[in-house]
């Protein structure tokens, strides 16, 4: 009784106040040092012109002002294409890419995980190898792909591509091999059917896994510009059509600034919105049965 007793009490954990205290320090720090830049970008949008330019430069700003969004959207308004239409064009985009990528990532990787099948080891290892390839490297080959289908200058240019990354597929197999399969069995056994096993059974244990890749397809999608694959100015991007505004030099650097924050205000929104469901994905990332 004794034994037990000391090993408990040796097992208990210790808290150092010091130690926490010196924990908390750290991260705040580490906290704040990595919050700088946005805080940055929302301070030089919220500058004057003259402000902006002054030497030595300031950090915060002085007089803020919301010039700089106004002239955003008097710019925006000008164009020949409403404003509407960048915002609808990014929006379906990014909506119809992010869900087409979640499933058919998902569909694939249930069968990668869950079936055997001839040549899945094949199918894999192609997969891990086209993570190797970045955008530049196949840029002048899905270009020239584009081109022999005749999907230049249409929506399916800029979607399908983001629908087959292999990023999410890879994602989402090894968080599907973490599921039991005596679970997957046992939903089989009680007559569900494989759609019914995959949809009810295997996707809610792998939520953290499947919230997280929306939020890296989103941002990807959102901050897309698809210039080399789409030249009608109906179909353009906000983010092509906010970066004309950049490219106007030293006279526009205010709304610069404003095109900055805009943005990145929605990729942080839901980030912050959803940052639980990734810190679960990044914590049980090397989990295994």
């Amino acid at each position: 009784m004794a034994k037990a007793f000391k090993h408990k009490k040796r097992t208990k954990p210790n808290h150092s106040g010091v130690g926490d205290f010196f924990s908390i320090f750290f991260l705040i720090l580490m906290g704040s040092f990595m919050a700088l830049p946005l805080v940055l970008a929302i301070s030089n949008s919220l500058k004057p012109l003259e402000e902006l330019f002054i030497f030595p430069p300031r950090f915060f700003v002085r007089n803020p002002t919301l010039d700089n969004f106004h002239d955003v959207f008097v710019l925006m308004s000008q164009s020949w294409v409403p404003f509407s239409r960048y915002i609808f064009n990014t929006v379906f985009i990014t909506i119809v890419g992010t869900l087409g990528h979640l499933f058919v990532a998902s569909l694939c990787a249930y069968a990668l995980a869950k079936h055997k099948f001839p040549g899945r080891n094949v199918i894999f290892w192609i997969i891990v190898t086209a993570l190797m390839f970045s955008t530049q490297v196949t840029a002048i080959p899905n270009y020239l792909i584009m081109t022999k289908i005749g999907w230049l200058d249409k929506y399916l240019s800029l979607i399908v591509p983001a629908i087959a990354k292999p990023l999410g597929l890879f994602l989402m197999k090894q968080f599907m091999e973490q599921i039991p399969d005596s679970l997957l069995e046992a939903a089989r056994i009680d007559g569900a059917k494989e759609v019914t096993v995959f949809w009810k059974i295997a996707m809610p244990q792998v939520k953290p896994a499947w919230l997280t890749l929306i939020i890296f397809c989103f941002q990807d999608l959102w901050n897309l510009q698809g210039s080399n694959y789409i030249f009608s100015e109906e179909l353009k991007t906000l983010p092509y059509a906010l970066s004309q505004i950049s490219a106007a030099g030293i006279s526009r650097a205010g709304a610069t600034s404003a095109v900055a924050v805009i943005m990145m205000a929605v990729p942080i929104i839901i980030f912050v919105i959803s940052q639980s469901n990734i810190i679960e994905t990044m914590a049980s990332s090397g989990i295994k049965e």
